[in-house]
């Protein structure tokens, strides 16, 4: 991964975390631990989607997931500034 997408990542997961009520802040499933980021690039711009992975938090019940769809996407720029935001919404 080159520096840009490292920073773009980092961005638009700081984003992320910092959006959750400060109530969940000892949870491990609204922590970086649970998160699963992907970057890809076009056009000039990083777009960073973000997935929730709850089995990195210990969630091993076969064939549940109570947040399946949950993403979170971003448009990134390569110096690392958040400039857009798609929310999953239910």
């Amino acid at each position: 991964m080159d520096g840009p997408a490292l920073m773009a990542a980092h961005a638009a997961l700081q984003k992320l975390l910092a959006s959750f009520p400060k109530e969940y802040a000892s949870d491990c499933s609204y922590s970086a631990k649970a998160m699963e980021v992907v970057v890809a690039q076009h056009g000039g711009l990083y777009f960073v989607e973000i997935n929730r992975r709850l089995e990195k938090c210990g969630w091993a019940v076969p064939g549940f997931n109570p947040s399946p769809h949950w993403f979170e996407l971003y448009a990134v720029s390569p110096e690392g500034k958040v400039l857009a935001r798609y929310p999953y919404h239910p």
